[in-house]
Parts: structure tokens; sequence; C-alpha cells
């Protein structure tokens, strides 16, 4: 990672030194311009062949193969190019191995994908827009988008990308420009558009600026019309020109002419800067000194057709200074234009030339001399590699901006204090970025139509009052100015009347049409998301709750309230963030395979019937996936991921060990102060000596276990109606199963049974579930506080883990909880939602060995917090000293491998899985624990690894496949080997 950051940094040096360098860098391809192959091409090629290079011709990949129109220009007019428009990777791979084979000089393969080929072809990496990256403070990462859409073309066998938009956009009500721009500002708007044609050039696919001078400020669409641009020259040099002239001397390889009228520069009102010597030739060329590739833009567009015919607009193309000219409404009559204006002296055979000589070297450059044929195997694969996702997602989160953060109320702090709606307007419940809020904190969810009506609007307000913080965001909105970007009344009206609660809002859309949207200002929180995915939802809610930084500013000037470069920066505050093993260097189709194939094999073989994975890295969730069913039965549940399942033993190191770490912080623990000193019952017995230290790390000579329900029942006589009941009354209060309960006293029998059971007879490490039987009244005396509702308050609401619970059939439906076994001894029926621990269920399913429910996404949340030695989500929970003495081994020299409340790695842990505990790899400082109920956790702080693995193994019927086939061990081993092989 250390060498990643340093290459990040000096790729960002080289940036800005291209900058401020003072002599022009010519492009690269122009040390061709005299190669052998190109002399020996201009020797071969007739005048007519020369002119015919000039000229890109267009086709679509619809079809398997090329066009007979497109074919014709390839074979009789010998153009030099080929531009492709929509349709599928295959085919336009066969189709440009077709055209290149039936041309005698190798074509130059053109496009237009100013976010990547998804721009044009569906399927694969879509890029964010270019507004959405001027908000970006780190240039690399758009430098290794470049490098990234450059790989991608060339694998697509494409060489000419027209992209960077360098169009300084600062008029809101640009149709044609606007989102395609970095922004409003000249230098951001050149630095990242040289970063990302930087990028391209280094993989050998030709940059191209467009749309030079400027279209940025102007409301007509070139396409449709002639746009004029009345700046003055001083003006459109320091501003419009900026950029390109920045590219130029940084050796951008292209640039791309305007349908745009400008007077200050053209003084014929016809003439756009397309066919404009003063423009292109003067300007670009002799003053800014520009020697790269020009192309103009599409010659079938309004902003040339509707003054001129194509042979005229091809001429003075030719004339202005151009060298290649695209999409030419009729290419044969353009080249015998252009052919009788060589005849007739207007243009000379040697600007020709000139212009022919240039596209050579370019394609001497790209090494067409030597190949110009796509290799189609593997093509479809090798345009989605996993890298190029990471880096579209780490633009979408570099991009985010805080436009607005009145008392830093982001990144989100103190769960524990709020009540949370998330809003979505303009799109129905059950967004990206309402799921992704959800996965944080407990959060309400509603939805509000973009055409809602008044009374709908308040409607909603009044349920939105009975929560502290209200979170919205709004969707549906266009990306052009018409119809005020799909601003509708509705989103206005919500905006004048939310203002009763702390409001975050979270704009998905182009920054302009927060304009629009009146009162959006005075919101607490203004998160500008610039676009509207899934990715840009997800990255959104995973900021507003800091498991990402924030650092974006604003790329344009929306009004008064927020203007160009506003926005507030925050680091993240430590919580766990959801993204792709690649991002931390782990193989995902390796991981997933190996993680998958193990848990069907354990379904297929009945260990379980279904089970939750949950693997995080660093603070990074690379896989939470969930397998199989609550049941064996087709019909039941499918799990997802917030079902919750018993936990089992898991509940030592997730209720009783948090709790002591907390007051032994506090002072009012000790763990080696004697047990009886808090548990007076022990006083004056063969246990009074023992300490919680010992308890806590199974080496107080405690039993393991007691069947204490079927003792107790013998105490009455062997009868069972004595002990329980099937109905509750005033005697017989503490519900243990459904429509089973038992009396106070029967709950404090277990107590006294504990007190007179029988020590074993060495000291020595022999595990027990018996003192955590008992810590949790323990902690109800030193705190004053029901045991469930301390844990809740103190730990759970506030790392938002708050379907972490006991006795979880009060709060969730009995569909969210996969149930474990069908007791046909004790309960007599099957147990779901009630604890399966027969111990605990006496304790009316509170207890400190075993009760708590809850899914791998919370669990996780307490697991990173003890990886971070006590810290988590910005707050402080356990010093990191408590922590560290928790999870190391207590008396290992007494052969004891246990921590406090901990499990350990073996003592000498070996390297195969049947030797090894919880497998082979694990370091020595990991900790963790398992479950009766199919549950393992680790955490392993030198590797920083959580992983989470939760099943229902015992249903219908406890088993002891899940052990024999050596599950757990084997997915656990599974994510060490991951992080050994890398990418």
């Amino acid at each position: 990672m250390k060498q990643r950051s340093f290459l990040l940094l000096t790729i960002a040096a080289v940036l800005c030194l291209s900058f401020s360098a003072t002599a022009q860098n010519k492009p690269e391809f122009l040390k061709y311009i005299n190669d052998p192959w190109v002399n020996s091409m201009m020797s071969k090629l007739t005048t007519k062949q020369k002119i015919g290079q000039m000229f890109i011709a267009q086709s679509y990949s619809k079809e398997s193969s090329a066009s007979q129109a497109v074919l014709n220009q390839v074979r009789n007019n010998d153009v030099g190019g080929v531009i492709f428009m929509q349709g599928t990777v295959v085919n336009q791979a066969n189709i440009i191995n077709q055209l290149q084979s039936a041309s005698d000089i190798p074509l130059l393969i053109c496009t237009d994908g100013e976010w990547g080929p998804a721009m044009r072809i569906k399927g694969y990496p879509r890029y964010p827009y270019q507004m959405t990256l001027g908000a970006m403070d780190n240039d690399s990462v758009i430098y290794q988008m470049g490098r990234e859409i450059g790989q991608q073309y060339r694998r697509m066998g494409v060489h000419v990308n027209f992209a960077p938009v360098s169009d300084v956009n600062n008029n809101p009500n640009n149709p044609v420009i606007n989102y395609r721009s970095f922004g409003e500002d000249p230098q951001n708007v050149a630095q990242k558009a040289w970063s990302y044609a930087q990028g391209m050039q280094d993989e050998k696919v030709l940059a191209v600026a467009k749309h030079f001078p400027g279209h940025g400020d102007t409301n007509v669409d070139s396409h449709v019309g002639l746009p004029v641009i009345k700046h003055s020259e001083a003006h459109l040099d320091s501003f419009e020109i900026h950029p390109f002239k920045e590219l130029a001397y940084a050796g951008i390889g292209g640039m791309m002419s305007g349908h745009i009228q400008i007077p200050a520069l053209e003084p014929n009102p016809k003439l756009p800067a397309s066919l404009s010597e003063n423009i292109i030739r003067k300007k670009l060329k002799e003053e800014i000194g520009y020697e790269g590739m020009i192309f103009t833009d599409a010659m079938n567009m309004s902003g040339v057709t509707a003054n001129f015919n194509t042979g005229e607009a091809a001429v003075l193309a030719i004339k202005a200074g151009n060298d290649m000219l695209e999409i030419v409404p009729s290419i044969p009559t353009a080249i015998k234009a252009v052919a009788a204006a060589v005849e007739r002296g207007e243009i000379s055979k040697e600007q020709i030339d000139y212009h022919c000589r240039k596209i050579l070297a370019l394609k001497k450059w790209l090494e067409l001399d030597k190949n110009s044929r796509v290799n189609t195997q593997n093509l479809q694969a090798d345009l989605n590699k996993t890298q190029y996702e990471i880096t579209r997602r780490n633009l979408y989160a570099q991009s985010l901006t805080a436009a607005i953060n009145r008392d830093n109320i982001l990144p989100l702090h103190r769960l524990d204090t709020l009540s949370v709606a998330v809003v979505s307007i303009g799109k129905g419940t059950n967004t990206e970025f309402q799921k992704m809020a959800n996965r944080y904190t407990k959060t309400a969810r509603f939805a509000l139509s973009k055409n809602a009506s008044g009374a709908e609007v308040d409607q909603l307000i009044a349920k939105l009052r009975g929560y502290n913080v209200v979170i919205a965001g709004i969707h549906g909105l266009t990306l052009t100015p018409s119809r005020s970007y799909g601003a509708t009344p509705a989103m206005k009206y919500f905006m004048e009347q939310a203002s009763v609660n702390p409001l975050i809002v979270t704009f998905f859309g182009n920054p302009y049409a927060m304009d629009k949207i009146p009162g959006i200002e005075k919101s607490n929180a203004l998160l500008v998301a610039y676009q509207d995915n899934s990715t840009s939802q997800e990255m959104a809610a995973q900021a507003i709750f800091g498991a990402i930084g924030v650092n974006g500013k604003l790329t344009v000037n929306v009004n008064e309230h927020l203007k160009l470069g506003q926005g507030s920066s925050y680091e993240k505050i430590s919580r766990l963030r959801y993204s792709l093993p690649e991002e931390v260097r782990v193989s995902s189709s390796f991981l997933e395979h190996m993680i998958d194939s193990i848990a069907y094999e354990g379904i297929n073989e009945q260990a379980y019937p279904g089970c939750q994975v949950l693997v995080a890295i660093d603070g990074n969730v690379i896989l939470n996936k969930s397998y199989g069913r609550h049941t064996y039965d087709s019909s039941s549940p499918a799990v997802a991921w917030d079902d919750l399942y018993d936990i089992a033993s898991v509940t030592k190191i997730s209720s009783v060990t948090p709790a002591l770490m907390k007051l032994i912080d506090e002072k009012k623990f000790n763990l080696d102060y004697p047990f009886s000193f808090y548990w007076p019952d022990f006083r004056e017995t063969d246990k009074e000596k023992m300490t919680s230290r010992q308890i806590l790390a199974h080496q107080a000579r405690l039993a393991k276990w007691i069947p204490f329900w079927s003792n107790i029942v013998k105490e009455h006589g062997g009868n069972f109606q004595r002990v329980f009941h099937s109905s509750e009354n005033k005697t017989y209060n503490i519900e243990i199963a459904k429509g089973l309960y038992i009396s106070k006293e029967t709950y404090q029998d277990l107590y006294d049974v504990i007190k007179n059971s029988k020590l074993r007879d060495k000291t020595k490490y022999a595990y027990s579930d018996l003192g955590f039987l008992m810590f949790p009244k323990v902690i109800e005396t030193l705190t004053g506080e029901d045991f469930d509702n301390y844990l809740y308050d103190t730990f759970y609401k506030p790392l938002g883990a708050y379907n972490i619970c006991y006795n979880a059939h009060n709060y969730l439906p009995i569909n969210k909880i996969a149930p474990t076994e069908v007791d046909k001894y004790f309960r007599k029926q099957l147990i779901q939602g009630y604890v399966h621990d027969e111990s605990a269920a006496l304790l009316g399913g509170v207890s400190g060995n075993a009760g708590l429910f809850t899914n791998a996404n919370d669990l996780a949340k307490l697991l990173q917090m003890y990886l971070q030695y006590g810290e988590y989500g910005g707050d402080r929970y356990i010093d990191s000293t408590t922590v560290a003495d928790f999870t190391k081994r207590q008396y290992a020299s007494n052969d004891n491998r246990r921590a406090i409340g901990f499990d350990k790695p073996y003592i000498n842990n070996s390297r195969t899985f049947e030797g090894s505990y919880p497998c082979p790899d694990a370091s020595p400082k990991s900790f963790g624990h398992t479950g009766f109920t199919g549950t393992m956790v680790w955490v392993d702080p030198e590797q920083k690894v959580v992983f989470v693995f939760l099943s229902n193994r015992v249903y219908p019927q406890r088993n002891t496949k899940i052990s024999k086939m050596n599950i757990r061990t084997a997915m656990l081993h599974a994510v060490y080997e991951g992080l050994a092989k890398g990418i």
C-alpha cells in the first residue's frame, strides 16, 4: 500500500510539473513524422488516397458485420479512420477486423467515449461524468481512470478517443456541454483534462481535447444550430481557451475544433470555428503553437450544414488547418470537392501531404503498421476487470461534496442519540442509498413521488417529526437544463416544510439543478453526489456515516448560497466500509469461489440449512453473503443479510466480556479480586478464592456443564408441571420458550446448583459455562441497570448494531429469525426466536453464556471495535490497554490457550487443518470464539481480519458435520489464503 501511495504522489507531482513547464511538449507521435514506414506509404499513395486519409467514416456495431456503405468508404475512398457509435463489443471487434482486412492502409479506429466504453456500448465500466470528476482534489485517480479507459480501448481495437471535454462550462443553461465539462474553473478543467488525457496516452490511445476554442458559454446546441460566443479575445484567452492552451503545452495528442461562432476571432458570422482559418490556423496552430492532430467535430451537425454544403464545408475545414474530418454527410462528394480545390490551387498538395503524413505518423505511433486486428478471445472478461470497478467506486467516493455542513453534523456521531428517517424523493422506497444507510444504524424508510401533491408532502412531514434526524435523497433529476433539470414543485415544497428536523440532504444530480429547489441551502447538511446510480448512492450513505471521508468541492456556481469551490472536508471515523476484495488486494473471484463452494458443500451435506458469512479486512467489508434457507424445506425463507441467528457461546465475548472491560476502565471491577467479592453466595465455600480472571479464562476448576433443568425437575419429584407452566401468571412469569414459564424461585435455583457444584480436581484449563451464567447479575449490581439494557445502551446502539439482542422473538417477525433445534426433551417444540441453550433459557433467555441473537453485519461492528482496540466510529468504548489485556493468553504456562473471555489459537498451532485451531494461518495475537449452534467469529489484529460465520447447524437436530467437515476452519483459511495470494 505504501508503494501505491508513493506512486500516486509521484503521478500527481508529474501532473503539476507538466503545467509549470515553459516549453511546449510535442505529442509523441510526431517523432514518427519521417519514419521509414511513413515515407514508404507516402510514396505509394495518390493525391486522392491522401485526401481520403483525412476523412473518418461512421459505423455502428449493432449488427455482426460491417455495412456495405462503410465497406465502400474503406475500399473505394481510402478513408483514414472509422468512428464507432452504439452497438456491442463483440460485433464491433469483428467489424473492425473486417474493415482492417478490407483496407490497404491500416485504419484509425475512433470513438466518442467521454466516460469510457459504456458511453457507446452497454455492459462495461461506466465512469463518472466529467462534472462529477471536477469535484475531486485527487487528480491521480483521474489519471488512473484515463489509463484504464486507454487499456479498454486498446483491447477493443480503438486508437482515438474524442475526450476529454475541455470546455469551461460557465453557462448553467448550456444544453450540450454542461455535465460533460469538469466545471467552471479554467485551471481545474485544464488539470483534470490533462490527468485524463495523459492516462489514455500512456496506454497508446490518442486523447482529443474538445471543443476548441471552448463551447461552454452558450445555450445553443451545435447539433441543431450555430452557437455564438460574444466574449472579447482577452476573456477568451483567460477563460475559454485557457485549458486548451495548457493541454497544448502539456503534450496532448489531439484537439477537436468546435462548431461555434466567435465574433472576436472570426468576423464572418456564418463561419464556425471548425471552418475558420483565423481560429484554427492562426490562433491554435500559430499563436498557441499546437502541432498535434486536429479533428473537426461531426460535419453533419447543423452548426456546419445550416450554411454550407458538404463540399464547401470540407474544403473550408482543410483550409482552416484541420487534419481529419469526422462524419461528413457524403465522403465521396467531400473528397471530390477537396481534390478539385487542390487542382485549382486553392489547397496545395504540400498541405495535403502535411496532413496525410501526420495521420500516418500517428498510425505508426499506434503500431498499426505491425498489427491492426482485435483478438476476440476473452474480450468481454478483459473489459470487466474488477480493478476498473474499484476505480469507478473511488471516483464516485472522492467526488462527494459536503457543500453545507453546519455544526459539523457530518459524519453522524452518537448513533444512540439518533432516530433516523431516510426519505427517497423522486424514487420508490428501498433505494440503494436507503439500504446502505440501514447497514449502519436502524432507520425508517419513506418515499415521496417527484410529482406528489402538497397534501402528500404534508403527511410525510408530519410523520418525519417523530425523528430527530432526517436524511433525504433527491433523485429523478435530469442532466440538462430543459424543464428545470427535472426539479418539481413537490421537491421545492418539501424543502420549504422540512426545516422542522435536523435535515441532511443528499443531492443525486447535476449541481446546477439545486438552484431550481429553493430552500435546499437551508438544510443542516447538503451532500452533493452529482449522479444518481447505485454506486453514487452507496458511497453517499457511507460518507454520511463516516466510513469514507469527504473532500470534494463544488464544480460550478449554483447561486449566491452555493458557489464554485464550496465544500467542507472531513475525515472518515473508522466505521466499517463496504468495498470490494481487490481494494485490499484480495482476488474477489478466488475468495467468493472458495467461500461459496465451502458454504454450499455444508448445505448439500446438511451440516446446516443456511448461513451468513462476513469478511472484513482493515475495516473494509469485502464479503457479506447469505447462503441457503432457514430450514431444509424449499419453501422456507432464503437467508437474508439482516436475518438473525442465535450465536450461542459467541454471546460470551459479545456481552459479559465488553461489559467487564468497560467496568474495569471505570474502576468498578477488578479481575484479580476473588469472585466472591462480587458474588457473596460464594463466601465460605470452596469457590471463595477463585478470581474473575480465572473464571473468564476457564482456569477456575468449575464444572463444564450442569443439566440444570433436569436436576431441578428431579428435585421436585420428577414432576415437570410443578416447575414449568404453560400459561403465565403472577408466580410463573419468566418465559423460557413459547408457552412455557418458570417462577423466580426456579430461576434462583440455578445459582444454588452452581454454588453447590463440585469443583474439578486440578487447576488447569477446562472450558466451563457456569461463571458466565452469574456475571450478568454482577454487572447489574455494579451498573444499576438490567444487563440487556446496559449492553444495548452502552455498546450495541452506539455502534449501530441495533440487531444484537436477547429474546429476538420480542423484536422481530419470527420469519426473520433462523430456527435452531426441534427440542424433543425439554421444551418439546421448535426453538425459534428463543435461546437454544437450556441454561440460558432458565434465566429468561438473558445470560452471559448464550442468548444473544444477531446477524453477521451487526456482530462485525462489535468485532471491528475490538480489532481497533476499543475505538469505533470516532468514539472510544474501551481503553486500548484493557482490550490488549483481555485478548492475550492468561495462563499459557499452564497449557491454557484462553484469553479473558476470548478464545485463542492453539499454543503450538499446527500447519495442518487437523492439528490447528482456528486454522493454520491465525496469528498468535488473534482471538475469537465459536458457538454450539454453528457459529464462529475471529479477529486477527496482525492481518486486520474480521471473520463472522453464523449458521443453525442444530436444526432440526444437533449434528457434528460442521466440525467433521472443517467448514469454519476451511473458510477462515480461505480468507488468509486470499490475503497471501493477492491479486
